[in-house]
């Protein structure tokens, strides 16, 4: 694991980049609102995906500052931005210039991961949402997503289920929506977490 600063806009975000042995591509995670690079469900994926010989970037979207203003946290735009930095940051890093790339989004960050996967195009391998809120995107950037895409959601998560719904309508890409019996929000149930983890891990492996 090597720790990173990348460079966007003003700022300098920290993050951690993972490459095991002969990787075959880098998922970049957009945290949701309100956490970290730290997040712990995150980290869990992030292993996950690790053990399936996929590169992880787990990063900052925001300065401690910036995330301590409530607005700031569910500023899509900002969040895109960012993931964008991150992303060219990959491409000209020799290390993973050569890698595929995926995103990884939970809660907002799901909104930052589909509108810059909106923006690159065939640059980015695949997107997965866990726990995402997808719709926040907006239905222009949806159906400009070629990359093929995973909504997985908890099945007791009502409301957030019906606004991933109405996402995967507006996508025109190869796309999956997958419901995980009895999580919440935040897959806290047990097994939940590894039941998504190992659904990202198969799609990332398929797609990367």
């Amino acid at each position: 694991m090597s720790a990173v600063r990348i460079p966007a806009d003003q700022v300098e975000l920290d993050g951690e980049l993972v490459l095991p042995p002969h990787a075959t591509g880098v998922v970049l995670f957009a945290h949701g609102s309100g956490s970290s690079r730290f997040s712990p469900r995150n980290t869990y994926v992030a292993n996950v995906l690790q053990q399936h010989g996929i590169g992880t970037l787990l990063f900052d979207l925001l300065t401690k500052k910036e995330d301590q203003d409530y607005e700031t946290r569910f500023d899509i735009a900002l969040l895109t931005r960012r993931l964008l930095a991150a992303t060219t940051w990959l491409q000209a890093n020799p290390e993973t210039q050569t890698l595929r790339l995926g995103y990884f989004g939970a809660s907002t960050g799901a909104a930052a991961a589909l509108q810059a996967a909106a923006q690159m195009g065939n640059d980015i391998a695949a997107v997965v949402s866990r726990g995402g809120r997808p719709d926040l995107a907006g239905a222009a950037a949806l159906g400009r997503v070629s990359a093929p895409t995973l909504l997985i959601v908890g099945g007791a998560d009502y409301g957030v289920i019906e606004l991933n719904q109405q996402a995967y309508a507006l996508l025109k890409c190869d796309r999956k929506l997958i419901l995980v019996p009895g999580a919440t929000h935040l897959f806290e149930e047990p097994g939940t977490l590894q039941q998504a983890a190992h659904s990202a891990a198969e799609w990332f492996a398929q797609h990367l």
